[in-house]
């Protein structure tokens, strides 16, 4: 895009990665590239700027989509953000036709309500992670496979975050090599607002990339994914949404 967008209203929806996981705040809240999108439209704008967020970490697409959609084109924002998929490219099977046509169906509903949709793909661990090889054929496949749903729609603004080789470096991951920590989140955050014409840089501190030995991941975080498959539990379990309802956002300094 252009020039700067101004949009006034913004809702999230998504998993883990639009939730803010792996920028977790002294008090113990998650912040995220979301809500320092959300802190840079309010920079950029002369109006005030209202912002919700209705991600659930753990969602496979399907369930980001029945579950949030409809109650955040509720909400009549003017801008929908939107990621997903992430979860499904780490079950065993995934069928690359439905993500897309979960993509589309997004889109088309969006268009419906004249809300303009940032459709942006997560960052890509496939370097740092087990069987780091499929999620990167996947990930290549489903950006390919997308190509044709995004043409000609105006009122999509598309963020490769997948595609960022910056972001593919071990400093921006957090120690479980699966979510952002907050140098990573900044990154996206610039990368979505650069994207939308506006010109701010959410002020994050330099994270330090957390390491630990190869038997402690596994133990920490490898093997606990495992048995919330093996059980059918999601870490997004009885969380409910951040940011339910449209705030308003407190503009920071340019």
């Amino acid at each position: 895009m252009g020039e700067s967008a101004v949009f006034r209203s913004y809702v999230a929806i998504g998993d883990s990665f639009t939730e803010g996981v792996g920028d977790e705040l002294p008090d113990g809240r998650v912040r995220g590239w979301a809500d320092m999108v959300a802190a840079g439209l309010a920079a950029a704008s002369e109006e005030p700027v209202s912002y919700a967020n209705l991600a659930i970490r753990g969602r496979l697409l399907g369930r980001i989509i029945s579950e949030q959609l409809e109650p955040a084109l509720a909400l009549k924002p003017e801008l929908l953000s939107f990621n997903g998929g992430g979860n499904d490219m780490m079950r065993p099977r995934m069928s690359l036709e439905y993500l897309v046509a979960l993509t589309r169906h997004v889109l088309d509903r969006a268009a419906d309500t004249g809300t303009h949709v940032l459709l942006l793909s997560g960052a890509n661990p496939s370097l740092h992670l087990p069987l780091g090889s499929v999620m990167q054929r996947r990930g290549d496949e489903l950006a390919v496979a997308l190509k044709p749903v995004i043409a000609g729609r105006k009122a999509v603004t598309m963020v490769h975050n997948w595609s960022d080789p910056e972001l593919m470096k071990r400093d921006y991951w957090s120690a479980d090599r699966l979510h952002l920590n907050a140098t990573g989140h900044a990154r996206v955050a610039r990368n979505v607002l650069t994207a939308l014409g506006v010109d701010w840089h959410p002020p994050v501190d330099e994270s330090v990339a957390e390491r630990i030995g190869t038997a402690t991941y596994y133990r920490q975080y490898v093997l606990p994914w495992i048995g919330r498959r093996l059980t059918r539990k999601s870490s997004g379990d009885g969380r409910v949404p951040k940011f339910a309802e449209l705030t308003p956002v407190e503009r920071p300094r340019l």
